[in-house]
């Protein structure tokens, strides 16, 4: 167990599945307390019971990351339970309507798709941001996709609250390093988690075709993505600041 991470505290929006919930396990194998926010109640109590299985400390409460109240009573009730914050990732995101151009694209979904993935990340910041800044250390990661770094036709909201997100990653990481507080961003590629088996479900022929574009030949694994939060939250990324860590099986260097 890494004393790097032991009988510290993590905080993951959107950890009731997925990714958020490989990074939760990721943090709970390394003896780090974990609080989840998710909207899901199954999903987030079936997190903390993992967790707790893994013999580390879990706490669950349903948030909208798109409600700034929500999510500010969230961390605090957080940094209440355990005295302190260490890490914060966030993760909360949905992936909008797959395969309309953007004059056809649902004026509610593409609001939906940027609240939760833009707004979300930045009510999640506003309220996580003071506590580390008062403790005078902390890392956050945030979950961004490879979306936001190329273009994505048919996919436009998505693509633009992905860009955002890293927007708001670099800014926030420049505003707050000398205040030891270190800020980064994770840009995953197709990964097998619920979120791309719902768009493989409703076109596999096109899930296929996406399969074939990646040079490594195979989506990504949730706990690979987790690998690279923990890296870093780790004491070896210290000089990492306002980075996108890119894992999509070669699609950006092809």
């Amino acid at each position: 167990m890494s004393t790097q991470f032991a009988n510290k505290v993590a905080l993951i929006t959107g950890g009731g599945s997925g990714i958020g919930r490989a990074i939760a396990l990721a943090f709970a194998a390394r003896g780090t307390a974990v609080a989840i926010g998710d909207i899901d109640p199954e999903g987030g109590a079936e997190t903390v019971r993992l967790i707790e299985k893994k013999g580390s400390v879990g706490f669950f409460r349903v948030v909208d990351v798109t409600d700034s109240t929500a999510v500010e009573a969230f961390v605090t009730a957080v940094y209440q339970q355990f005295g302190r914050l260490d890490f914060a990732v966030n993760n909360a995101g949905i992936e909008g309507s797959n395969g309309r151009k953007i004059t056809q694209y649902d004026q509610e979904m593409f609001e939906q798709v940027m609240d939760i993935n833009v707004n979300g990340v930045w009510h999640s910041l506003r309220a996580e941001l003071p506590i580390m800044e008062q403790q005078g250390h902390g890392v956050i990661v945030n979950i961004a996709s490879i979306a936001g770094l190329l273009a994505m036709p048919r996919n436009a909201a998505y693509a633009a609250s992905k860009h955002a997100v890293i927007g708001l990653t670099r800014s926030a990481a420049l505003e707050y390093i000398r205040k030891g507080i270190r800020i980064n961003a994770v840009c995953p590629g197709y990964t097998n988690t619920p979120m791309v088996a719902r768009g493989f479900a409703q076109n596999p022929v096109m899930g296929e075709q996406l399969v074939n574009m990646i040079p490594a030949r195979r989506l990504g694994k949730p706990e690979e993505i987790a690998g690279a939060v923990m890296y870093l939250c780790s004491d070896e990324a210290a000089f990492m600041v306002g980075q996108t860590m890119v894992l999509d099986g070669g699609i950006e260097a092809a």
